[in-house]
Parts: structure tokens; sequence; C-alpha cells
């Protein structure tokens, strides 16, 4: 009903060309749970996917669609599907209460219950339907060729990070080391930001590391098993989120921000070597001179560290 009250409305040119975002090498997502991804350059959006569910009427299916040319007809019809031993528990849990048998395609133990199929792998085409759906929040237009098996809203949502670390990466830094230097008081070795991909004022930043064997920590942390220290990547994460601070003030020059509090600090892997290190940091609150931030570090779109930071700007 949505896909046609949209079409129905019909597209409306607007005054902008529209925001097309190209993958340019391979992107690759893992989960633990089985979901693994591929994003390869396309001329157009095209999803290849694998499903392999333990029941009789799924089991193991594949198939390829080109999103573009054959959405209406091939995916948007395809309805979403669940189990009817879980929905009680999901009832329960005030989800699912939309669910009915035009909308739905249940099944029991064995089969279908009281429905029939529009496609023979509608399954299949309902979660290249989620697909399409999560990799909007990158909020523009993709090209690429997307291989998927076992795709999962959760694994969706991490190749949309996947994707948008390498474009960041690959796209025109915002600002070099050069231009940091104006705003940070930081010196080798203690300078730890290489270039600004990303900077959204008074909202949110994102920075970028590339981590080299040529660190002179790394002659004693450790020999024969270098490891960039934890202490170092939370200080590289409070660097970028001092130059998201330094931006809100007048004359950075003569200031120098002071990191009150650090809390929820975690570390998930190891980060060495040869490993290019992103901060993705944002502001939960912003009062006069006094700011909280929310931060992480991700290599290769993997969570490497989280922190949240409070942090206050002073005159040098």
């Amino acid at each position: 009903d949505y896909f046609d009250a949209l079409s129905e409305a019909g597209p409306v040119e607007q005054d902008q060309e529209a925001s097309i975002l190209a993958v340019s090498a391979p992107v690759t997502a893992e989960l633990d749970s089985g979901s693994s991804y591929v994003a390869t350059p396309h001329s157009r959006m095209r999803i290849s996917a694998t499903i392999d569910f333990e029941h009789p009427r799924i089991g193991r299916c594949y198939g390829s669609y080109d999103v573009d040319a054959g959405f209406a007809d091939e995916i948007a019809r395809a309805r979403t599907f669940g189990f009817e031993a879980d929905v009680e528990e999901l009832n329960g849990r005030g989800l699912a209460l939309g669910a009915s048998l035009k909308n739905t395609i249940v099944l029991d133990a064995n089969d279908i219950v009281d429905n029939s199929l529009r496609f023979e792998d509608e399954f299949l085409r309902h979660k290249v339907g989620d697909i399409v759906g999560d990799l909007a929040l990158l909020s523009r237009r993709l090209t690429a060729h997307v291989v998927a098996e076992r795709p999962s809203h959760e694994g969706n949502i991490e190749l949309a990070r996947a994707i948008r670390t390498h474009l960041r990466r690959s796209g025109p830094p915002v600002a070099d080391i050069t231009r940091l230097m104006t705003f940070l008081p930081h010196r080798y070795p203690m300078l730890l930001v290489d270039r600004v991909i990303d900077f959204d004022p008074g909202r949110g930043i994102v920075g970028l590391k590339n981590v080299t064997i040529n660190e002179p920590f790394f002659q004693g942390h450790f020999p024969g098993h270098p490891i960039m220290p934890g202490v170092l990547i939370v200080e590289a994460m409070a660097q970028c989120g001092g130059l998201l601070l330094m931006d809100h003030v007048e004359e950075p020059e003569d200031k120098v921000v002071y990191f009150m509090t650090m809390d929820n600090v975690k570390f998930r892997k190891p980060v060495v070597p040869g490993d290019t290190l992103v901060f993705e940091l944002s502001v939960n609150s912003m009062k006069r001179q006094v700011c909280k931030l929310s931060g992480r570090g991700l290599v290769d779109g993997q969570v490497v560290a989280e922190a949240d930071f409070m942090a206050r700007i002073m005159d040098r």
C-alpha cells in the first residue's frame, strides 16, 4: 500500500542533481551470526543474496536482482514472513501487532499457514527489500553490486557503516595535517590525527589516523608484537573531539581543550601497524564551555574502541 501511494504521487523534479554514492573498491562486512557482505563497483544498484533457513518451505535460496529497473515488480511486492511459534512472544513485546495474512507470510513447523506465495522465492525477495531499505540510511543513492550471504537487519546496517567509512576514506579530506596544527597544540609524537574527513559543526566529526610501524610507541609496545596502546587510541579520539569543540569558539589559537572525564571506555580489538583508524565523535550536549561527547574508533568498519567524554574549553 505504501509503495502504491508513493508511485501514484510520482516523482517531483528537484533543483539539484541527485546525490550518488559510487563504491570505487570492494567493501566487506561480516557478523559473528553468519551474515556476510561484499559490495563491489557497479554502474547500477544490483543485489545478489543467499538465504538459508532450517525450514522445509524455505531452505537455501539464491537470487540476483537489478534494483533500479525491477524494484516495483520484483521486490516491493514481497511480504515479510515469520513463524507461528513466535507470534505470542512478539505480540507480548508489542511487536507485529499489525501483521495479517494479507501483509505477512506465516509458517508453522512444515508449511505456510492459510496463504500462498506471490513468488516462489518471496522469502528471498523480502530479504533483498530489507537490504534496500537499510542501505537507504546512507541518505544517498547507491551504485554497487551487493552480494549478501544470510542477510539480516543488523548485517545490513553494518554494511552501510562499512560503505560510509570507505567513501569517507576515499574522498578528499576536510582538513589535512597542516590545517589541524592550527587548531591543536599537539606536536610529534603526540599529534595523533592525520586528517579530518567529515565535519558537521556543533554535531559531529570523523577523523583518521594511519597507523604505521614507524610510530615511536611500537619500539616498546611490544617488541616483536606491535600493538597500539589503548590509552593512545583514546587520546587520538579525544583530539578529534577537541577539533570539534575548537570550531565552536572564537580565536581558537588562544584556547585549549581539557578533558574532565572519560566513561564507558571499551577496547574491542587490537590496533596494529597498517591499520587505518577512523574516529567518529558526536556531541551529546554543549553548555557554555563544557561539552559531552560520545566517540568510537573503527578499523575496516569494525569497532575497536569506544568512550564517552566530558571536556572544557579553557584559555591557554
